[in-house]
């Protein structure tokens, strides 16, 4: 294909030129290189493309005919080859993922914003979903990688672990928890709790926990945005059990986040993409940003 390509080439540059010796000139080759590419591209296309005089050459009826449609094939290609090298050198392209709503609101901004000012021409899109939703979203390939949990039957994905996130108690100042540097298990089974909704997977790690150290409990309000918990707790409506991550910019300072012992609770939160895809160079970019986010704010963890 490359080969043809400066056959047809060759083939623009005499037809404008007319001549063969100052077309080889402009091309920086022999004359006699550019008429074997001539003759080559002539012999695939079994069609005669020049009249050849002593001083002048001009193109036939059929080099007439397909000078236009090979000229545009030239111009395709080039802004094919330029928009590849644009994607290469992440100068243009799209990031797509799929994050865990905790996730999109406590890191993912600082990431953009890295990302964007080194390039500025590359367009980022984020879901914030659930783990269901980022599952399906990474599987169906409409986004480039995800970020949260994965199962262990999912064959299709890759997990590499980004950081684990541990669980905290959110309370107001004035609740009676407060004055503790702790709460365990118990005493958050012995108040009333503001839990994400059932498909979170801070919800199944919580209610998992409870159930698995026999402890009963009640929740009084079910938030979907980690948002309105933290604005239920500010008016002592509940201690909220969410991320610790939970603890930047939408925390009040009216709220302390209280760890959880005995027993800590905690979730590995992994960077999931399918197997049998390649990442684009602007997504292993905004990944390669996402874990020295990761890792300057959490460690080892």
């Amino acid at each position: 294909m490359i080969e043809n390509l400066r056959h047809i080439r060759a083939f623009l540059t005499l037809a404008r030129v007319g001549n063969f010796t100052r077309a080889a000139a402009e091309m920086h080759m022999s004359q006699s290189a550019l008429t074997v590419q001539i003759r080559q591209l002539e012999s695939d296309l079994g069609a005669t493309l020049f009249d050849r005089g002593k001083r002048r050459v001009s193109l036939t009826q059929v080099g007439q005919d397909l000078y236009g449609p090979l000229e545009r094939l030239i111009i395709d290609s080039e802004e094919v080859v330029s928009r590849t090298r644009d994607i290469a050198g992440l100068r243009r392209g799209l990031v797509s993922m799929a994050v865990l709503p905790s996730i999109a609101a406590g890191l993912i901004p600082a990431a953009v914003q890295r990302f964007t000012k080194l390039h500025p021409g590359i367009v980022v899109q984020i879901r914030d979903v659930v783990t269901a939703k980022i599952t399906e979203a990474v599987k169906a390939e409409e986004v480039d990688f995800g970020i949260g949990g994965r199962s262990a039957t999912e064959r299709e994905l890759l997990g590499a672990t980004l950081f684990t996130d541990r669980m905290g108690a959110f309370v107001s100042e004035s609740h009676p928890l407060a004055k503790h540097p702790f709460v365990t298990l118990k005493q958050l089974s012995e108040t009333s709790l503001i839990l994400p909704r059932h498909d979170s997977s801070v919800r199944e790690i919580v209610e998992a926990a409870f159930k698995r150290e026999n402890y009963p409990f009640t929740y009084a309000y079910e938030a979907n945005y980690m948002s309105t918990a933290l604005g239920l707790v500010e008016i002592g409506a509940g201690v909220a059990v969410l991320p610790e991550i939970a603890t930047g910019s939408e925390c009040s300072s009216k709220i302390k986040c209280l760890p959880i012992r005995q027993p800590e609770l905690s979730r590995k939160v992994e960077v999931l993409q399918r197997r049998d895809r390649t990442l684009s160079p602007a997504a292993l970019k905004m990944l390669e940003i996402i874990r020295e986010i990761a890792k300057s704010r959490f460690g080892r963890r």
